[in-house]
């Protein structure tokens, strides 16, 4: 049995593995890389493999980042089945199209700058008709169910508390008569998420292909969390502003509404408490994103995957995502109308890392104004809109407009819906007999540095961080298979184009910086003409430079 790490190497997004095991080549997820321009040029590229060649695939849970390739998968030869459960299958039927359309609208704006350009037309990655069409594939599936694929191969979806439908999967292969075990943890809960379970303990394993996203952090508990989230949004409505909340659609916008709810239930006798939580019921509440309210549908049609505790209340008729004030905006004209009166108000929306959708727009009507709080509540990649804010960034461009930011800025980290590491370390903690060997994926460098050493240090499980393109043969001692394969080959040109972009995207900053230096009223009054001069010839000098490069 061999393992081949086609994304979500050392990265956290495009989760894709490659497993060839019993005479069958099967795929773990098939998602797409989010985050830098330069990484999501990856979503174009060719397979690693011949698509038509693939017997199946095993698909951890919706998010776009594991699921969103899957359309092109299919239009390239790929025909299942896919198996998923059905709240993942549910999902998936608004979601991938959804990302369809996202994806013809991203190339008829580019197509309109290369028209002005005189440059050919881009086709769209894939249409909302493909995202539609690869559904027929889908092969829904029930947790605990053992599926038989073939004689040799089996597998068991168990809940993984991440979102609605995540999956921790389980897949025995027998080979030449001897059974091995490999778990995919897909990605974990944070064990204590809104609605959701927690995550399934494993009890045994062979090998372990781990998610790593928070594996240098601890989050806060929910507690905390609840109080955090009112404070926030009840000093911003005193002060007559405005909470932006760049939400994902599909798991964290239903949370926060559950938070919301479940707020009027805590601290029953602190009288500030309750102050805060009947002024923040006198504002509206704005979900302003499609997808989330079609996800949020999606959630009332799969209550039986709640917890316990919340589907009694579902039968004494207290929903957990529905309260006064609660407003759903599904037109673009209702979106536009929120901006065009400033009121006190709270809104709700996609996307959460700030790329794409209406939060752009929520962003650009309220970053400037010191009234306002942005309000982060998951994960931000490297290279997105939403992580620049959150890193510090003093002004941003949005739809080519720069705008300062001036609005309070917060980021509840306890919201997140992966594991921190005390939970990723439970997880492994937890299997009654250890995996033989653990492979960290779906993770930052850092992150993952500090989770292998502390596995390492307290259980003695061996632990490695695969790059892009390896290929790993599963015996008692994981051998990294050296070869000079086309994927070995690929990875590493794929890389080298990466720290080239790279390079030029720290380049284009350096010069926009030198630019506003230039431009400054204290460059020109210390500035001789000696200096211009030099700079002058400095400046053509790299212009000659970059001609030679593109010539």
């Amino acid at each position: 049995m061999n393992i081949i790490f086609l994304g979500a190497a050392q990265a956290v997004t495009g989760s894709n593995f490659l497993v060839e095991a019993a005479g069958k080549k099967f795929l773990v997820d098939c998602g797409m890389y989010q985050g830098r321009d330069e990484e999501e040029l990856e979503n174009s590229d060719d397979f690693l493999y011949m698509p038509g060649e693939i017997d199946f695939m095993l698909l951890t849970h919706a998010h776009i980042d594991h699921s969103g390739r899957i359309p092109k998968l299919y239009n390239e030869g790929f025909k299942g089945p896919i198996y998923a459960t059905k709240a993942t299958v549910d999902l998936c039927s608004i979601m991938l199209p959804d990302s369809g359309h996202i994806q013809e609208n991203e190339a008829g704006w580019k197509n309109r700058k290369r028209e002005r350009a005189g440059l050919k037309p881009l086709e769209p990655l894939y249409t909302a008709e493909d995202g539609a069409k690869c559904l027929e594939i889908f092969k829904p599936v029930l947790y605990d169910e053992i599926i038989d694929i073939d004689d040799n191969i089996k597998v068991r979806f168990n809940d993984a508390g991440h979102m609605l439908g995540s999956s921790i999967i389980e897949v025995w292969v027998t080979e030449n008569g001897e059974t091995k075990k490999i778990v995919f943890t897909g990605d974990l809960g944070n064990n204590d998420i809104p609605l959701l379970g927690e995550p399934t303990m494993i009890d045994d394993a062979d090998f372990l292909v781990m998610e790593s996203t928070y594996g240098n952090r601890l989050h806060m508990r929910n507690d905390e969390k609840a109080n955090l989230f009112l404070d926030i949004v009840s000093s911003t409505l005193e002060h007559g502003g405005r909470v932006i909340i760049p939400s994902f659609a599909v798991g964290r916008t239903q949370e926060i509404l559950y938070e919301i709810d479940k707020l009027k239930e805590e601290h029953i006798d602190d009288e500030d408490f309750q102050r805060k939580y009947e002024e923040l019921m006198k504002v509206p509440v704005f979900v302003d994103s499609p997808l989330a309210i079609s996800a949020t549908e999606v959630f009332n049609k799969n209550t039986d995957l709640f917890e316990e505790e919340i589907q009694e209340k579902l039968k004494q008729g207290d929903h957990p995502l529905e309260f006064p004030g609660l407003q759903f905006t599904r037109t673009a004209d209702e979106s536009k109308a929120l901006n065009e009166n400033y009121y006190p108000s709270i809104i709700i929306s996609a996307s959460g890392m700030c790329d794409i959708g209406r939060i752009k727009h929520h962003l650009k009507h309220n970053l400037w104004n010191p009234n306002s709080t942005i309000l982060f509540v998951g994960y931000q990649a490297p290279g997105t809109l939403g992580r620049r804010i959150v890193d510090g960034a003093e002004k941003v461009k949005i739809f080519g407009e720069e705008i300062g930011i001036n609005a309070r800025i917060e980021y509840i980290e306890g919201y997140s819906g992966h594991a921190d590491q005390e939970w990723l370390l439970n997880f492994v903690y937890s299997f009654i007999r250890k995996p033989k060997h653990i492979f960290l994926v779906h993770g930052e460098a850092d992150a993952q540095d500090v989770l292998k050493e502390k596995i390492e240090e307290t259980t003695s499980i061996p632990v490695t961080i695969p790059k892009f393109g390896e290929k790993y043969e599963l015996v008692d001692t994981p051998r990294l298979e050296e070869d000079s394969s086309e994927i070995v080959r690929s990875s590493k040109e794929r890389f080298l184009r990466l720290e080239i972009l790279d390079k030029l995207e720290k380049l284009k900053d350096e010069i926009d910086d030198m630019s506003e230096k230039v431009k400054s009223d204290k460059f020109s009054k210390a500035a001789n003409n000696q200096d211009m001069r030099s700079l002058n010839e400095k400046v053509l000098g790299l212009e000659k430079q970059i001609r030679e490069i593109i010539g």
